[in-house]
C-alpha cells in the first residue's frame, strides 16, 4: 500500500500571501487553453473562415475569459443546486462563500454553454462552430484540475483491495484503509486520454457539432466510469440503481452528446469541403 504524500496544499508564501497549488493548476489550464485554442486557429475550418467570420487571436483570448466566468459561476451554482440544495436553499448567502469550497464539473459546462450562446451571438459566429473550437481545448484543463485535486488530498477513492500496488491511504478520508486514488483515474481517463482521441479527431475537418458532440459523449463515458472507483459524497452516498450523484449527471451528457453527433451526420449529409 502506498501512502498519501501530504502535499503542502501551499506551493509558495510570502508574508500574508499564500499561493495554492490549487490556483496554480487552474492558471495551467487557462494557459493550456490559449496555447491549444491557438494551435486550433491552424486547423479547419477556423484556418480557412475569411471575412467577417474569421476567428483570430482576440477571440481565442475573449472566449477563455467568458468560459472563465462560465466556469466559476456555473460551477458553484451547479453544486449548490445539484448536490446541496435544501442547504444552500435555506442559506443563500452561503452560495458566495466559494472559499469554503464546493464547485460541480456539470454545473461549469452549463456556464460554459451558456458563455459560448454569448460569445457566438454577439461575433455572429454559428454555435456549433464555437462549440467544435472549444471543445478539444477543455481536457487539459480537466487534467489540471484533477491534479489539483490530488495535491489537496481531496475527492479520494472508494475502498481498494491492499494487494493492490497502486492502493493508496488518504488520512483525510478518516481511516487508514487502503484506497483508489480516482483522482489519478480521472486525471488519465478524461483528461490525458479524452484530450489525445479529441485532439486527433478534431484535426481533420468534420460536420458541424460532430466535435462537441465527441467531447459530451466521451467525458460522459470517462467519467461515468472513473465514479466506480470514486467514493460518494458522504452527504449523498449512492442513488437509485447504485449510481452516483456525478453518473447520473453524467447520462444526459452520454445521450446528448451521441445525440448530438447523429443529427449532424444526418443534417449535413454532404461532406465538409461541399459545404
Amino acid at each position: 500500500m502506498l501512502m498519501y504524500p501530504h502535499i503542502d496544499p501551499v506551493a509558495v508564501q510570502i508574508g500574508p500571501l499564500a499561493v495554492h497549488w490549487y490556483g496554480l493548476t487552474y492558471l495551467a489550464a487557462f494557459g493550456l487553453f490559449l496555447l491549444l485554442g491557438m494551435r486550433r486557429l491552424r486547423h479547419e475550418p477556423f484556418a480557412s473562415v475569411q471575412g467577417a467570420g474569421a476567428w483570430s487571436r482576440k477571440d481565442v483570448e475573449d472566449i477563455l475569459f467568458l468560459g472563465v466566468m462560465g466556469v466559476i459561476i456555473g460551477g458553484r451554482l451547479g453544486y449548490c443546486l445539484f448536490y446541496k440544495p435544501e442547504y444552500y436553499l435555506a442559506n443563500p448567502l452561503d452560495i458566495f462563500k466559494v472559499w469554503q469550497g464546493g464547485m460541480s464539473f456539470h454545473g461549469g459546462l452549463l456556464g460554459v454553454i451558456a458563455s459560448m450562446t454569448w460569445f457566438a451571438r454577439s461575433r455572429s459566429k454559428p454555435w456549433l462552430q464555437v462549440a467544435d473550437f472549444v471543445a478539444p481545448c477543455v481536457p487539459t484543463g480537466l487534467a489540471a484540475g484533477r491534479i489539483g485535486n490530488f495535491i489537496n488530498g481531496e475527492l479520494w477513492g472508494r475502498l481498494a483491495d491492499p494487494s493492490l500496488p497502486w492502493a493508496m491511504v488518504f488520512p483525510h478520508s478518516g481511516t487508514m484503509l487502503p484506497r483508489h486514488p480516482s483522482q489519478i483515474y480521472q486525471f488519465l481517463l478524461e483528461g490525458l486520454l479524452l484530450f489525445v482521441l479529441l485532439w486527433f479527431y478534431a484535426r481533420k475537418e468534420r460536420k458541424p457539432g460532430q466535435v462537441a458532440g465527441m467531447f459530451l459523449l466521451g467525458y460522459g463515458v470517462f467519467r461515468f466510469i472513473a465514479e466506480y472507483f470514486r467514493e460518494p459524497d458522504d452527504f449523498l452516498g449512492l442513488l437509485g440503481l447504485g449510481l452516483s450523484m456525478g453518473q447520473w449527471l453524467c447520462i444526459p451528457m452520454i445521450l446528448g452528446g451521441a445525440a448530438l453527433w447523429f443529427w449532424s451526420h444526418q443534417h449535413y449529409s454532404q461532406t465538409p469541403a461541399a459545404r
